[in-house]
């Protein structure tokens, strides 16, 4: 079973080898496409089954080349949500809805695969899969009065895990405009190009 602890030695050791990586493959990428050195800043909407309802989604990630046509990229993102329990005891306390707020901060890393090649695709557009793994941090702060388990379906717990499908458009040399669609978080935003 991985614990918190285990997954924040593992993203920061996968961070350590994605630097490591970017310096050691800048001859072999410097042929190819750069996708690396990219600050990708986006909005958007998440929908998770565990929760019912859709919810505003702030992410950032920092895209580092690691080889041809691939990326690396340490991501945070942001949402927080209102949702109901119904609990009540027959001695003490009616049964009604009772709400709590969850706020979430998933932290991981983020694995692209450009296939502009492939698909032949022209200076102004760039076509990725990608997936992310990380850690959720989580706080759940339950209404007043609310004398039940606090306990919170959290789907998978604190790991974290999205299949991404995405593209971007190049305003100019510097910034982009791009769409990631995705099993969890679908967003869209700027990328600004170092």
């Amino acid at each position: 079973m991985l614990t918190i602890k285990k997954m924040k030695k593992i993203i920061l050791v996968l961070t350590t080898i994605t630097c490591f990586a970017f310096y050691g493959n800048s001859q072999e990428v410097a042929s190819a496409e750069k996708y690396g050195k990219t600050l990708n800043l986006g909005i958007g909407v998440g929908y998770y089954g565990y929760v019912g309802h859709s919810m505003p989604v702030v992410h950032a990630d920092f895209e580092f080349d690691v080889a041809k046509n691939f990326t690396l990229a340490p991501f945070i993102s942001f949402y927080t949500y209102k949702n109901y329990y119904y609990w009540g005891s027959n001695s003490h306390y009616p049964y009604r809805n009772y709400y709590y707020h969850q706020t979430v901060i998933p932290l991981g890393l983020k694995a692209t695969y450009y296939f502009d090649q492939l698909l032949k695709a022209g200076p102004k557009w760039d076509f990725y899969l990608a997936g992310s793994v990380g850690f959720a941090y989580r706080k759940t702060t339950w209404e007043s009065g609310y004398y039940g388990t606090t306990t919170v379906n959290e789907g998978t717990g604190p790991l974290y895990l999205d299949l991404h499908i995405g593209s971007e458009y190049h305003l100019n040399n510097k910034a982009g405009l791009f769409l990631d669609l995705s099993s969890g978080v679908s967003t869209f935003g700027l990328a600004v190009h170092f």
